[in-house]
């Protein structure tokens, strides 16, 4: 659980790197239709909740350090108490009760903002503010522009808008420790769903079965919704990288791929597990898959402080490679294969992306043009596979099949450690598990 005082930290944070007399407009997601009258589950802005913790829809945040309010001001404009909306969607928190829990100076009600958000606006040089991602909050801050605009000439509209997405989005790509022990709280989650996956799975069961399985894990813990949709892809199907119609028979004979990852308190979890549906690997997929985990036991071994994604990329596909060439997959010598990047064939997708409130988590992986290193505090996934298509020109045994082993890393001072380590990826781990 992310502390009030953490919330408001950040906020100091963001605030501190805006240039002088410059107020932040931050505003939350909306409710989005379904369907006609019903709505989508709401789940809440990224950098919104990164910056409150508070899970109400149509909520402003606005920070300011303009010496008229004080040099560090905080406020809130929320939807307003009302009997009898509640009494259909829920509880409200009101901007009274809003003003003391969030440590605010002043709080609004939604129906005041036409007339708050040009007098806050008033007198700063500069909006730091996200233009293009919520279309109804660019409106509404053009709304005030404009009055302040058209305005006696006294009254001074802010004479820039800047993106606030490259401060706060670099602020997320380092993890506190709170953070990453909530991350840590949903991959132990989605550990224990991805072995009940693994015990479940038998010849004749069905794809979705296998997800609800997933599922009612993640709810049962409190993550009540996936992070993303689930693959769960059996023998062709795990070709298909991000599959998710999920509507197939698992097979006698066929591997799963299972990429799941619950949403435990904003924050994303992301496993990939391969294994045969029977519970034995056969000759062909434990050829193929231990030259996976091999590739993926190496990269784990290389990352730490200072090492670039890219290099980890380039470490995995040269592996990857030497697999493709033992096993007659693709012809010539691993240097020529290398050369002519034929491993991109067989593994078409990066070794990893940053996690934390997205699953594909914000941040730059280049800076100065130049490919970023790793630090402490960053959360990565590493997630190599091959997958050879059912017409390829690989030998026959190996057409149909795909694996991925994809783990949860934090980078440490003196490497990584492996969230994900709980589940078993080891070819008689599985076996194992699967047998009991």
């Amino acid at each position: 659980m992310i502390k009030p005082e953490e919330f408001i930290a950040r906020q100091d944070r963001l605030l501190a790197q805006c240039r002088a007399n410059s107020i932040c407009l931050i505003p939350a997601s909306s409710m989005v239709t379904r369907s006609r009258d019903t709505d989508y589950v709401f789940r809440q802005h990224s950098d919104f909740w990164y910056l409150t913790g508070f899970n109400e829809p149509d909520t402003w945040l606005i920070l300011s350090n303009h010496s008229r309010l004080g040099n560090l001001y905080r406020a809130m404009v929320c939807q307003p108490k009302d009997p009898d909306s509640e009494i259909w969607h829920g509880r409200r928190l009101g901007a009274q009760a809003a003003l003391e829990q969030f440590s605010l100076d002043e709080a609004f009600e939604l129906d005041e903002l036409d007339e708050v958000l040009p007098e806050l606006l008033r007198g700063h040089d500069n909006v730091y503010f996200a233009q293009g991602d919520i279309p109804l909050a660019d409106t509404l801050l053009q709304d005030a522009m404009d009055v302040l605009r058209s305005a006696p000439k006294e009254t001074l509209a802010p004479s820039s808008i800047t993106d606030l997405r490259p401060i706060l989005h670099e602020m997320r790509v380092f993890k506190s420790a709170c953070e990453v022990a909530t991350i840590k709280a949903a991959v132990q989650i989605t550990a224990r769903a991805h072995k009940r996956a693994m015990q479940f799975a038998s010849p004749g069961c069905e794809e979705y079965q296998l997800e609800a399985e997933i599922h009612h894990e993640f709810a049962m813990a409190g993550a009540r919704s996936p992070a993303y949709g689930t693959i769960v892809g059996s023998g062709e199907n795990a070709c298909i990288l991000h599959y998710t119609e999920n509507n197939d028979v698992a097979r006698d004979g066929e591997l799963i791929l299972i990429d799941a990852g619950a949403e435990y308190q904003g924050y994303a979890a992301d496993i990939t597990r391969t294994f045969p549906v029977n519970g034995t690997f056969s000759q062909a997929q434990r050829d193929v898959y231990s030259w996976v985990l091999k590739a993926q036991e190496t990269v784990l071994a290389m990352l730490g402080p200072g090492v670039t994604l890219s290099e980890a990329m380039n470490k995995s596909a040269e592996v990857i490679t030497e697999g493709l060439v033992a096993l007659g997959i693709v012809k010539g010598s691993v240097a020529e294969n290398l050369e002519r990047k034929t491993w991109r064939q067989f593994y078409m997708h990066g070794l990893g992306h940053y996690l934390g409130l997205d699953v594909h988590d914000v941040g730059n992986y280049k800076v100065d043009g130049m490919d970023r290193p790793l630090k402490p505090g960053m959360v990565i996934t590493v997630e190599p596979g091959i997958y050879i298509a059912a017409d390829s020109t690989a030998p026959q045994q190996y057409r149909g099949m795909g694996i991925r082993i994809e783990d949860d890393v934090v980078i440490t001072a003196s490497g990584v450690e492996v969230l994900s380590a709980d589940v078993p990826k080891h070819i008689d781990d599985i076996e194992a598990l699967m047998r009991k």
